[in-house]
């Protein structure tokens, strides 16, 4: 094997041959932290490539998976790539509707499902795609096959013919085929990207090279979802530099495993990095007398940092001290020994990032789409400008487009859309992929994003409004969960706001004022009057034409299973405004009798 991987299922033997890792890949069984060595995944996914090559699954062929994180998944992944098969993840969550379409247009012939629930839940969709010969388990469930019956098959075949393995990895080529991701989207049906081996290792191998850590020794907490391009893609650059991988038992325990694994780094999207902040906040807001003092003495302190600018002596002071009283027990929190996080998906707020940066838990901001495997830019350790997405990654070349749109250029970008020819035309046009967001490279060379290019919209007196940093600036407020502009075609700015309830039942506790449910919450004149108030604070911070006019509460959160946010936990425009009409028709009622 050459030095330097080529193909995805080398980064692994890469690992294995230099690093040696014991715990490569670790979840949580029943309690009990379950270990699997750098050794063990490659022999565990050579066994299942001959496992499905017995079952006649041939290079090209196409298999389907959907699972939560866990190494079964990564054993199943290195299998498929190793036999040149092209894996096709979806998401639990997804809408089975969606998920048929997905499995019957990329045409799976094998599909494989983790658990009871899953299979329970997906199980009715199986006779519709009539590409697929056979559903496997990863659990053991009564009256379905089980995956460890391939891995048996290719344990036997690895006996009866031992160099098989070795001729099936030497057919695949860099520029085959790895895997085809299906974006989720916020309108229409979802396309597959088809990136190749060639594509996804070229951002692995970047990565390393901006990305400061110890390999061979670092630990890191593995929880955003698999099947999404960039966990997937940092599994593999985690892989290829021998770190160790522990995967959160689910969403709802990460507070627990970050104390358990002590990671070193973690990747995150800022939606969840909102919810940490909100619940610190929340609970200093609780605290009493001389201990709340200091919590928003310390937090004041934090939201007044420049890591550009030196704020004097008496300053520095003040936050080492509030670094050595408050801040400490935040980095307890996230485990004690992290050295960054990087955060990706969508916009992070600036306040949020300073705020944690202060308090010496550094956030690094980066950038990237699925159809660009998907990493363009990144900030760096000693690299990072707080508010941009960071410089763009060696190997890749970015420009900005006559509209402002961020266009991008490498060898990670995708080789196109699945079946779908017109709409690929329609992203890569002269050999540049054209990302839909609007965007800026500062002298320096760091990129930032002011907003995606379909989501801006026009307001009657003609003037463009970017709805990303409002929706941003609302929601650095602790008592706003969600929020989203709407405005097109009228004459100002307004939103739908979704509270956060937890933040606004501990507010009015407080001040001994009970509040039942949540529908009675929006409708509570001291609740709105707080909310306008924190409207109004926004507001001083934009200019008059972004200003918002009128907001509505909302009184539940936007989920993924309600349809109203993407498996990225991004917001779906069109569903919501549908779904809110009456509330934007109520707000615009009387807009021509308005300034």
């Amino acid at each position: 094997m050459s030095s330097q991987p080529t193909r995805l299922f080398e980064l692994l033997e890469h690992s294995r041959d230099l690093y040696g890792r014991k715990d490569a890949l670790v979840n949580k069984v029943n309690g009990r932290w379950i270990r699997y060595s750098a050794e063990e995944s490659v022999l565990l996914a050579e066994q299942f490539a001959l496992g499905l090559y017995d079952l006649g699954i041939r290079k090209g062929d196409m298999v389907g998976i959907v699972s939560e994180n866990r190494p079964e998944w990564n054993f199943i992944d290195m299998g498929c790539l190793s036999l040149g098969v092209v894996l096709v993840p979806l998401y639990p969550t997804s809408a089975l509707d969606q998920a048929e379409y997905i499995l019957n247009d990329a045409g799976v012939k094998l599909f494989f499902v983790s658990t009871e629930e899953l299979n329970d839940r997906f199980k009715s969709i199986y006779p519709n795609v009539k590409s697929c010969t056979k559903v496997f388990t990863i659990n053991n469930v009564e009256g379905m096959p089980f995956w460890k019956d391939v891995l048996h098959a290719g344990e036997k075949l690895m006996t009866e013919k031992p160099g098989l393995i070795g001729d099936l990895k030497a057919a695949v080529s860099p520029d085959d085929l790895a895997t085809l991701i299906y974006t989720s989207g916020t309108t229409g049906e979802p396309k597959g990207v088809m990136l190749t081996h060639a594509n996804i290792v070229s951002n692995v191998v970047a990565c390393t090279q901006v990305l400061d850590i110890t390999p061979g020794k670092d630990k890191v907490l593995s929880f955003l979802p698999l099947c999404h391009s960039f966990e997937r893609m940092v599994n593999y650059f985690y892989q290829y530099s021998g770190l160790g991988i522990y995967y959160a038992e689910s969403m709802e325990t990460i507070a627990d495993n970050l104390k358990e694994v002590q990671p070193n780094l973690f990747t995150t999207v800022p939606r969840l990095l909102e919810k940490v902040y909100d619940k610190i906040v929340g609970k200093g807001a609780a605290l009493k007398g001389i201990k709340r003092q200091l919590f928003f003495w310390a937090l004041n302190l934090a939201k007044a940092y420049n890591p550009e600018k030196n704020q004097g002596i008496w300053y520095n002071f003040q936050l080492a001290l509030a670094n050595k009283l408050i801040f400490s027990k935040w980095r307890e929190a996230l485990g004690g020994n992290l050295s960054y996080i990087v955060a990706g998906g969508a916009a992070l707020s600036p306040k949020l990032a300073t705020v944690f940066t202060a308090g010496r838990i550094l956030i690094l901001q980066g950038y990237g789409l699925t159809e660009t495997s998907p990493v363009i830019s990144v900030n760096k350790v000693n690299r990072n400008r707080i508010g941009s997405i960071g410089p763009v990654i060696p190997n890749v070349q970015v420009k900005i487009g006559e509209d402002g749109e961020i266009l991008a250029t490498g060898p990670n970008i995708m080789r196109g859309y699945y079946n779908k020819p017109e709409a690929t035309a329609e992203v890569i046009r002269d050999g540049w992929f054209h990302t839909g967001d609007i965007g800026h490279l500062d002298a320096d060379g760091f990129l930032y994003i002011t907003d995606r290019k379909k989501e801006i919209f026009k307001t009657s007196g003609g003037k463009y409004i970017a709805p990303q940093p409002i929706e941003n600036e609302l929601k650095s407020s602790r008592f706003i969960e969600q929020a989203m502009v709407i405005g097109e075609g009228h004459k100002f700015p307004a939103a739908f706001i979704v509270p956060s309830f937890l933040q606004l039942t501990d507010h009015f506790r407080r001040k001994h004022t009970k509040l039942l449910d949540n529908y009675e919450m929006i409708h509570n004149p001291e609740v709105i009057d707080l909310l306008e108030k924190e409207v109004a604070r926004v507001n001083e911070r934009l200019s008059q034409t972004d200003k918002i006019k009128k907001f509505r509460l909302l009184h539940h959160e936007w989920t993924i299973d309600s349809g109203e946010l993407t498996p990225t936990l991004k917001p779906r425009r069109k569903v919501i405004l549908q779904k809110y009409a009456t509330l934007a028709d109520d707000i615009y009622a009387n807009e021509d009798l308005e300034i």
